[in-house]
């Protein structure tokens, strides 16, 4: 380059000037362009695609970074949580190798806010900011753009320069899910595929949450090619950032007591009525009291073909709520008459942990109740080998909600004794909040009064082999999807 531009002086002979000059320029083009390409270069890869369903896989890398040198990560989310809308956020900082290529799945970071080679590493580990966000959509922090429910941003820097930016967006659900509510049950949703092709049905209950939340579930298994009703069946009165607050459904009891088993009947026969569905191939999945309530509906109704028990119980336990007493009530009834229950032990004393600001485990109670009324618990014992339908059990022995690891196994012990099919899944440090995909964050399970027990890292990767192995086993159990 030095050469040619001495070459350009006066001369008797400006044509030979004129080609020397072009060659500068052309060499001075040529070294933008590589700068260009440069800066460019990196990038993130997504597979198969940066729109996903939250829960399919999906693969993350990134290509084009400074060899041997250093980038950091951050993610960036707009969560509802009990706050409201919040944006969360992650971060990790990796060494680069001489390929400078970067793998989620088999890299770990060197530090941040997560450990270990783990693909979801920067979705589950976000912790919120400290400030409430518009509740449409907000500025991220990390790129100065908005983002919108199940949008999350990642950036790629170096030496507190930019290199790279992806936004991934995971969907609820497929936008051609057909989706409507159920007049005959007060806040459920039926959701299917498009089409007139009758498909297997699933029947969603949630647990001591009540109100619709487990309804709004139900898009996200039609995606998967089920006709759904999310049932709610139960709706207490609630309670929000600004304290209590009404009862949702109103016309549900909001009394977790005596609720009636033969709902489900009521369910199959409007079921019976869709032309989408196929009423021979019914199943039922539950999470916490709901799985109580699949499992003990199960036992009795021989029309389920499938179950799925998230986080469950193997006994019917006491029930509770305004206006009922201590120890007097079932938490379910079947044909008018209360099931046999086991009664907890110190729950007032428990629960004052709201006023205290003491930490509230339930599974203490429940474990009390358990010794001190063993002679009681044979009779509460939901008899699950006599449940002929194929069973999918999961749960956590970090629960602190109720022992959910140990019920599980107790589950499957039963039925292996009577040579019944069944899929036990079991996660030492994980536990109660096992019910969602494994790409969302998990931090704050323990972060209020109630303890829901696990670590993050071990719930985030339950959740995500749960909701994997809960839809194979569902599709196995129901039967083929219409093409």
């Amino acid at each position: 380059m030095q050469r040619l531009i001495r070459t350009h002086t006066p001369s008797p002979r400006p044509a030979a000037i004129h080609r020397p000059i072009a060659a500068v320029q052309g060499l001075l083009l040529a070294a933008v362009l590589v700068a260009a390409s440069s800066a460019t270069a990196q990038q993130f890869v997504v597979a198969p695609s940066a729109t996903v369903l939250s829960g399919d896989p999906l693969h993350i890398s990134l290509t084009g970074l400074p060899a041997s040198g250093e980038v950091s990560l951050t993610a960036t989310r707009l969560v509802r949580d009990f706050f409201g809308n919040r944006l969360y956020r992650a971060e990790a900082r990796f060494a680069i190798g001489t390929d400078g290529r970067l793998d989620l799945a088999t890299q770990a970071p060197a530090d941040g806010s997560y450990a270990g080679a783990d693909l979801r590493g920067l979705f589950w580990s976000m912790t919120p900011l400290a400030a409430a966000a518009p509740p449409a959509a907000t500025a991220s922090a990390a790129a100065g753009e908005a983002l919108s429910e199940g949008q999350v941003r990642l950036v790629a820097s170096s030496r507190g320069r930019e290199l790279a930016q992806q936004l991934i967006q995971f969907r609820h659900t497929l936008p051609e899910v057909i989706r409507q509510p159920v007049d005959a049950f007060p806040g459920a949703i039926f959701a299917v595929p498009p089409g007139k092709a009758k498909r297997p049905a699933l029947i969603l209950l949630g647990g001591s949450e009540g109100g619709s939340s487990v309804a709004r579930s139900a898009q996200a298994y039609a995606a998967r090619g089920f006709a759904v009703l999310g049932l709610p069946y139960y709706s207490p009165p609630g309670w929000g950032a600004n304290g209590p607050t009404a009862a949702e459904l109103p016309q549900l009891p909001a009394a977790f007591a005596d609720i009636p088993i033969e709902r489900l009947e009521q369910a199959r026969a409007w079921l019976a009525t869709q032309p989408q569905v196929d009423a021979t191939r019914i199943g039922v999945l539950g999470i916490s009291k709901g799985a109580e309530f699949a499992l003990a509906a199960a036992q009795r109704l021989p029309w389920i073909r499938a179950v799925v028990a998230l986080v469950p119980t193997d006994v019917i336990w006491e029930g509770w709520g305004d206006g009922v007493l201590p120890g007097q009530r079932s938490s379910f009834a079947w044909q008018g008459q209360p099931l046999a229950f086991v009664p907890y032990k110190d729950f007032a004393q428990e629960v004052r942990g709201f006023q205290t600001g003491e930490p509230v485990l339930f599974r203490r109670p429940q474990d009390k109740g358990r010794a001190a009324f063993a002679e009681r618990v044979p009779a509460a014992r939901i008899r699950v080998e006599d449940i002929t339908a194929p069973v999918l059990v999961a749960g956590g022995d970090d629960d602190q909600v109720w022992d959910s690891g140990g019920m599980a196994r107790n589950i499957a012990k039963a039925r292996a004794a009577a040579g019944r099919e069944t899929v036990l899944l079991v996660y030492p440090k994980a536990g109660h909040a096992l019910s969602a995909s494994g790409w969302s964050p998990t931090t704050q399970y323990n972060a209020g009064p109630m303890k829901m027990g696990g670590t993050p890292q071990a719930d985030a990767r339950a959740q995500a082999e749960i909701w994997t192995r809960s839809i194979e086993f569902l599709r196995s159990s129901l039967g083929p999807m219409p093409d």
